[in-house]
């Protein structure tokens, strides 16, 4: 296949698999982050402070991270279209039930069902799209689909900002705000059950020559990076390049969820109405939205291995939600938080293809799903920080500072990562891996 043909099918690839996946992941991102906005004034209706806040939205976390690997291990059984139906449905469901909460506790109990729920569609969506796309294209596919993040506030901020200032059919707008958006995602269950392919040899829209090319082109992965399925996939639950990747995963979660829960409260602080709070709340997520689609591209074409890039996104992210914290004027502040956002939401699609260049099959859905279980403890560690030092001060900045330098911490890790996969030797017993990566 020449380059026109080879480039003219990942882009029929992509333009047939990433809407429907950026559909899905941006209803997950609006149903984990809704709560961002309705504590505008559930808080006061229900008696949930800061901390409280912080705690419970951080709880979704700590399920995450319990059920992450099981989930990823069934799935490997069901297959993607099946179990993504489940983790769709389930999560719908929970988050309507999240507007009857009545006091912290029932806040909690939900939070936490709602991660245990959700768990295992994000990896799972990673490992679905290494079995569509070889290692030189992974960048820019995953880059393409974690734009949904961004995508999910663009579109919750001004309709959550509308919602929770309503009220009407004997419930306030905080409710209705998780009824409409859980309800949206009970009806995707629906179109991924009809319309996610299984896998390339199971769609009409390819050619046999294009299934084969596919095929082999992935294939042709294993060999050139050293990467076979033989050992037994739960090792790589102490596999130190797992550990290694999960606490940069940590960093980067920490410092994204911690500006995503607490970026409504840090507007509101403006002195502007809710609704106005919707809108400028957009600002920072538009312009993630825009550097995603560009960055991925870039990154893909000028890298074979994302090292680099990611310590200077972290870079930039630490620096700048600092910046912002310390800035006088809110003018001044909503620039340099979009210019966190731009890079935040970057991370996780340059991330990705650095943990997907050393694993695979059985022991990829393992892998990766315990990287983000773990790494995703950061979800629950940054949002309750900010929650308590914001209690503690009486306002945000203390808690932008902190995910500040937790950010700079995941781009010291980064090279120690490097350095640790790099001088990794593979026990005999485990033939898996065994590549030195520049």
């Amino acid at each position: 296949m020449d380059t026109a043909q080879d480039t003219a099918l990942w882009r029929k690839i992509t333009f047939r698999l990433l809407p429907l996946l950026i559909l899905l992941y941006t209803v997950a991102y609006v149903d984990r982050s809704a709560v961002g906005f309705a504590q505008l004034t559930m808080g006061t209706d229900i008696g949930i402070d800061a901390a409280a806040f912080g705690l419970g939205s951080g709880l979704f976390f700590l399920g995450y991270f319990l059920f992450e690997v099981p989930s990823n291990m069934l799935m490997r059984k069901t297959g993607a279209r099946v179990w993504f139906f489940r983790i769709l449905l389930s999560w719908g469901i929970v988050t309507m039930l999240t507007a009857f909460i009545w006091n912290e506790w029932s806040f909690y109990v939900v939070r936490f069902l709602l991660g245990v729920c959700e768990a295992g569609f994000y990896p799972g969506v990673i490992v679905y799209l290494a079995t569509w796309f070889p290692h030189r294209n992974l960048t820019k596919a995953t880059g393409r689909f974690v734009v949904a993040a961004p995508l999910a506030f663009v579109i919750l901020s001004p309709l959550a900002g509308w919602l929770v200032s309503i009220s009407g059919g004997g419930m306030d707008g905080w409710q209705w705000l998780f009824i409409v958006v859980g309800g949206v995602a009970v009806l995707c269950a629906f179109v991924d059950l009809a319309f996610l392919p299984k896998s390339p040899q199971t769609v009409h829209w390819l050619t046999d020559d294009e299934k084969n090319y596919v095929e082999s082109e992935l294939e042709k992965d294993k060999v050139e990076m050293g990467l076979t399925d033989t050992r037994n996939p739960l090792r790589s639950l102490v596999d130190p390049r797992v550990l290694i990747f999960s606490a940069v995963f940590f960093c980067q979660a920490a410092g994204v969820y911690g500006l995503s829960f607490w970026l409504p409260q840090v507007i509101k602080a403006f002195n502007v109405t809710d609704w106005q709070v919707g809108l400028l709340t957009d600002i920072p997520y538009l312009c993630a939205l825009v550097a995603v689609f560009w960055a991925a591209g870039w990154v893909n074409k000028h890298f074979k291995w994302n090292w680099k890039p990611l310590i200077v996104i972290l870079v930039i992210a630490g620096v700048f939600i600092a910046l912002s914290a310390a800035m006088p004027v809110p003018a001044l502040q909503l620039i340099a938080l979009a210019i966190v956002a731009m890079a935040a939401y970057n991370v996780a699609g340059v991330f990705w293809q650095l943990p997907n260049g050393i694993l695979t099959g059985a022991t990829a859905a393992v892998g990766i799903a315990a990287i983000n279980s773990i790494g995703n403890l950061g979800g629950f560690v940054g949002p309750y920080a900010v929650g308590l030092l914001t209690k503690w001060t009486g306002n945000t900045k203390a808690g932008m500072f902190l995910l500040g330098g937790i950010f700079i911490l995941g781009a010291i890790l980064t090279p120690v990562a490097k350095r640790v996969i790099t001088n990794y030797k593979v026990p005999e017993q485990d033939l898996a891996i065994n590549r030195t990566q520049s």
